[in-house]
C-alpha cells in the first residue's frame, strides 16, 4: 500500500503533468528512477526543441519556505546526474537541448497555486 506521502507526490506529479500538457509540453516519462535519483517528469518542448526535466515540489503551506525553496545544490546535482543517465539511454534525444524547470504546488490539491519555473538551473 502506497504512504499517504507517495499518494500525496502522484497526485501533485498529476497535476503538474496536465498543467505543462495545457502549456504545450508533450510528456515522455514520469518517475525516471536511477539509483543517482528520479526525476519526477520529462517531458517535451517542441515549441524551442527543449527536452524537459521537472522536478515537482508540493507544500501544503510555506510556514517553513516555498515548495521551490526546497530544491538544494544536492538535490540539484542528482537531478543532473540522472537526466545523464537517461541522455545516456536515450539517443534519440541527442540533438535536443536540455532544461531543468521547477513546478511548484502550493496550497490545496484541490486548488493549488502553481508557480512554474522554466530553466530553474543549468548543468555544467
Amino acid at each position: 500500500m502506497f504512504s499517504l506521502k507517495r499518494q500525496t507526490g502522484n497526485k501533485a506529479e498529476n497535476l503538474a503533468l496536465q498543467y505543462l500538457e495545457k502549456n504545450g509540453l508533450k510528456f515522455i516519462e514520469q518517475n525516471y528512477l536511477t539509483k543517482m535519483g528520479e526525476i519526477d517528469l520529462i517531458m517535451l518542448d517542441k515549441s524551442e526543441q527543449n527536452l524537459v526535466f521537472v522536478e515537482v515540489r508540493y507544500r501544503k503551506n510555506t510556514y517553513f519556505g516555498s515548495a521551490i525553496d526546497t530544491i538544494n545544490a544536492s538535490k540539484q546535482t542528482k537531478l543532473i546526474r540522472t537526466a545523464k543517465h537517461f541522455l545516456q539511454c536515450h539517443s534519440q534525444y541527442d540533438d535536443f537541448i536540455c532544461r531543468f524547470d521547477v513546478i511548484g504546488l502550493e496550497s490545496d490539491l484541490k486548488y493549488p497555486n502553481i508557480n512554474w519555473i522554466k530553466d530553474a538551473f543549468g548543468a555544467l
